[in-house]
């Protein structure tokens, strides 16, 4: 079985969470896309893991993890988790975690030019999680990047090193007006934590099909949501990486695998961290009650994060991005404090209404959103196990869910721990 776990809108929907649930019954969990700007929460017996580079199957002894071609890869953070994940008993081996020697670097010269231009932008900025992100993959495209595999021959790289550092100060030095960034401060954190990482690196194309052909079952862990994709998410407010199901056999290294099933997480309302157009957001107290009741604060940034109702234009063309088999809907139960439940089903634009998501950015500004209200259930959900044990209110939000957005609801989250789950069917 071939599965992609994948963000329906803006990220941070909870995909952790459902990784660690399901990858039980997987092989092997793959990262494939973004880097450690993502911030994904996995609650077990252990405790609470934030995992940025880490894929959310690292908490599973039986369960190897892989770090592909998709992703870059910022050493030094990656380092910081390893010892993270150790000091709560998690030992991370080669065994238990592959890179692909495909896989680029993040240097930190990508997260000085982050840092540097979303200074300069001041109001405009794109709400960058100043992890260098953007730029390194920037330099992928430019042919111009490190990838894991040079670290296997040290003896060649400072070389490379330095013509790719006089490159950058052209824009850091001349451009930003910074103090310019040295080859030898460069070299010496690349073998700090680099060789480190040595035995890590394999030719994971090569591990992932014999896998395969073997009879393995892997999952793909995708990093934000549909609507942070940089094609057709909402531009220019994106990733800068291809956050899709379709994506994940290239981004994991094995282009010639086809996926078996596409499933899709989402909130039972809206969250959003980061710029850009953001329909359904509420503002003030009645925000403040909404984040404080989800507890939505950026897992990878800390950020408050922006919130609003559950909005259907929005989760309706996500869920067709992502070609989601079926859906799992996390956060039920923060929702047990409202009386009524707003659900949005349309935008207003221009004085029409339009029920299919916009692609131009001036409408998703423009657009305002159109509720309808749901009775809400009033009560603590959190130790329902079955459908049955819901109040019928929940089940009816439920149901409302799945025809509006065109896609059956598999799974239910009713709290952050590990089983505190309802599966559907």
């Amino acid at each position: 079985m071939l599965t992609s776990i994948v963000g329906t809108n803006w990220g941070d929907e909870g995909k952790g969470r459902m990784v660690d649930l399901l990858s039980e019954t997987y092989d092997i969990v793959v990262r494939y896309q973004g880097g450690n700007n993502a911030g994904h929460t996995v609650i077990n017996d252990r405790g609470t893991f934030v995992m940025n580079l880490m894929p959310s199957g690292i908490c599973r002894e039986d369960t190897v993890n892989i770090l592909g071609p998709g992703i870059v890869i910022d050493l030094e953070h990656l380092y910081g988790e390893v010892q993270k994940l150790a000091e709560k008993g998690v030992e991370v081996t080669p065994e238990h975690l592959k890179i692909s020697d495909r896989a680029t670097i993040c240097m930190p010269y990508h997260k000085l030019l982050d840092c540097l231009e979303e200074d300069r932008l001041l109001d405009q900025k794109f709400g960058s999680t100043r992890r260098g992100i953007s730029p390194v993959y920037a330099d992928k495209y430019m042919k111009k990047t490190l990838r894991m595999g040079d670290l296997l021959h040290m003896e060649h790289i400072k070389e490379r090193l330095q013509t790719l550092i006089e490159w950058k100060n052209l824009t850091i030095e001349k451009g930003y007006e910074h103090a310019p960034v040295l080859t030898e401060e460069t070299f010496d954190w690349l073998k700090k934590y680099g060789e480190f990482f040595v035995p890590f690196i394999c030719d994971t194309t090569e591990y992932l099909g014999n896998a395969v052909k073997e009879g393995k079952s892997v999952m793909f862990e995708a990093q934000l949501g549909a609507l942070r994709d940089i094609d057709f998410g909402i531009y220019p407010y994106t990733s800068a990486s291809t956050t899709l199901a379709s994506y994940a056999p290239i981004g994991a290294g094995v282009p010639f695998l086809k996926l078996d099933e596409s499933i899709g997480i989402m909130k039972a309302y809206s969250s959003c961290v980061g710029e850009g157009p953001f329909t359904c957001e509420w503002f003030g107290e009645e925000a403040e009650v909404l984040r404080k009741a989800g507890g939505e604060y950026g897992a990878a940034t800390g950020r408050p994060r922006r919130v609003g109702g559950f909005d259907v234009v929005a989760s309706r063309y996500g869920t067709k991005m992502q070609g989601c088999t079926y859906v799992a809907l996390t956060k039920l139960d923060v929702l047990s404090y409202m009386e009524e439940i707003p659900v949005c089903t349309a935008y207003e634009i221009d004085g029409h209404l339009i029920d299919t998501f916009p692609s131009n950015i001036e409408d998703l500004y423009a657009a305002k959103p159109v509720y309808e209200y749901l009775p809400g259930f009033h009560c603590d959900i959190k130790g329902c196990r079955t459908i049955k044990e819901l109040p019928k209110e929940a089940r009816e939000y439920i149901r409302y869910i799945e025809n509006r957005i065109a896609c059956p609801v598999k799974y239910v989250s009713v709290g952050a721990e590990r089983d505190a789950y309802i599966q559907l069917f």
